[in-house]
């Protein structure tokens, strides 16, 4: 019998919430003005950023999550890390936020295609996926109002 000293990683799964219940969001409006608390207006127009707003069942804010920063033209969305985040704080729904630098508010082909993506994963995880923003410094667009989800 071998007897090598195995070592294994203890996972601990903890939750805190933080209720306030002043921040439910209700529109795309609701989730912009709430994001752009949290966001870096210096930077806007410098490198994309993604964040993840994280709701429950009555679309109030758990929180909101930084989940990458990249360069001027592109930043990567790891679904599984979105989707790891959600089930840890026990969301029910979820809205993705990036800004582009340049300004421009149209959807480009890998948005459409990453949000395709993480809808078909949410739906197994039976986590709303309600909306895709991308913003810039004066404007968003929002695929739930536009009819992209």
């Amino acid at each position: 019998m071998n007897n090598i000293n195995q070592q294994v990683s203890e996972i601990t799964v903890s939750y805190k919430p933080v209720r306030n219940t002043n921040n439910q969001i209700t529109s795309s409006f609701d989730a912009v003005k709430l994001v752009r608390k949290v966001w870096n207006e210096d930077t806007i127009e410098m490198q994309e950023e993604v964040k993840v707003i994280l709701l429950n069942q009555s679309n109030l804010v758990l929180g909101v999550y930084s989940l990458s920063i990249g360069g001027m033209t592109a930043c990567l969305v790891d679904v599984r890390l979105v989707l790891s985040v959600a089930l840890k704080c026990l969301a029910t729904g979820i809205i993705l936020v990036h800004n582009h630098p340049s300004g421009n508010i149209k959807p480009s082909s890998s948005d459409l295609s990453i949000v395709q993506k993480l809808k078909e994963c949410c739906k197994l995880l039976e986590i709303a996926l309600l909306d895709n923003l991308i913003i810039t410094k004066y404007n968003y667009t929002s695929f739930a109002d536009d009819g992209l989800l």
